[in-house]
């Protein structure tokens, strides 16, 4: 159940006939992101399982459901650009609708799961379940 953002994401992904391609295009997308503040590259927003450092923050907006926003950086290129993928997919939406994602049909309609090496994978798997955990936890609170 992907966003429209997403959807168009997925897209893009299969204009590139190859993999150098998609992987500068992945690079071009973590570039746009805002960096994250140093006061925001804490022990409890660091990304444990990642190869790269990783921090993700969230921020959750009262409603039924609320709605999560989330903002996330690392000192890698590539990571950067999976955590574009991953924002475009999860942030700003609602929690139940979060929670229903299934990031494994995004990641293997864009084509990422035969093209990341398993430690990235583990990494990428690692920020999903934060996501995914504040969602849920939002969702708790709220009933």
């Amino acid at each position: 159940m992907a966003n429209a953002a997403t959807e168009e994401l997925i897209e893009n992904f299969s204009l590139f006939d190859d993999w150098e391609e998609r992987y500068a295009y992945l690079i071009d997308l973590g570039r746009k992101l805002d960096p994250l503040p140093d006061e925001d590259r804490t022990a409890e927003s660091k990304i444990e399982g990642c190869m790269s450092q990783v921090w993700l923050v969230s921020a959750v907006e009262p409603g039924a459901p609320p709605v999560v926003r989330y903002r996330a950086d690392s000192d890698s290129q590539i990571v950067r650009g999976l955590i574009a993928v991953l924002m475009t997919a999860y942030s700003g939406e609602p929690a139940d609708r979060i929670v229903a994602t299934d990031i494994n049909d995004i990641f293997t309609r864009i084509g990422l799961d035969k093209h990341l090496s398993p430690n990235r994978r583990n990494g990428f798997y690692a920020m999903v379940q934060r996501i995914s955990d504040v969602a849920a936890d939002a969702l708790k609170r709220a009933s």
